[in-house]
């Protein structure tokens, strides 16, 4: 679990499934070892996932830090004629969200590592579950490349543990400069809700 936000995973491949099962949508999953929450859809995503508006129905849509693609293929299963970009810097995460995507006939999902996204694609909307256990710098410096994409009008929803900073990062990101609103509060996770 510690190395799932590694480009290359040590782990040795032990493929798996898991169901992401919502009000809307049922998918079965191929997961895999080296990924992140290869057990199960862990709870943070769920509650973004049940917690979030709509996304827009056009445009460029980002998952930041997809892993194997719950969260990408829910949003363009929610938006079908949106282009969902699904990014990671865990190469094992990208083919496991392709196959995902293709397995659920969601062919607007396009899988490319962080370092690899065009530079001219701007978002509507992004949704996380980030990467907190990278450190904060780290996560600092990852949100503050990926927010800054954001459209005029374009919201991000994080995800984030209360216990893992989730006041503390809502205060960062105002101090940046961003509109930072707590929009739900459920199990022990806060979705926060971020414009420009």
């Amino acid at each position: 679990m510690a190395h799932y936000f590694s480009e290359e995973p040590g782990a040795a491949s032990r493929p798996g499934s898991v169901d992401l099962v919502l009000p809307d949508l049922h998918l079965r999953l191929e997961t895999d070892s080296g990924v992140f929450s290869p057990e199960r859809v862990d709870v943070g995503t769920r509650v973004l996932l049940e917690s979030v508006p709509p996304p827009p129905q056009e445009g460029d849509l980002l998952d930041l830090g997809c892993g194997y693609g719950p969260i990408a293929l829910t949003m363009a299963s929610r938006a079908p004629e949106a282009s969902v970009w699904a990014v990671d810097v865990n190469r094992r995460s990208l083919e496991l969200t392709e196959r995902n995507a293709k397995a659920a006939r969601l062919y607007k999902v396009r899988s490319v590592h962080a370092d690899e996204m065009p530079d001219d694609v701007r978002f509507r909307a992004i949704w996380s579950n980030p990467a907190i256990r990278i450190g904060k710098p780290a996560l600092h410096e990852m949100l503050t490349r990926w927010l800054s994409r954001l459209t005029p009008d374009g919201v991000a929803y994080l995800v984030v543990q209360k216990h893992l900073g989730s006041d503390s990062l809502q205060r960062w990101l105002g101090e940046q400069g961003w509109q930072a609103s707590r929009e739900a509060s459920r199990a022990a996770y806060r979705i926060l809700k971020v414009t420009r």
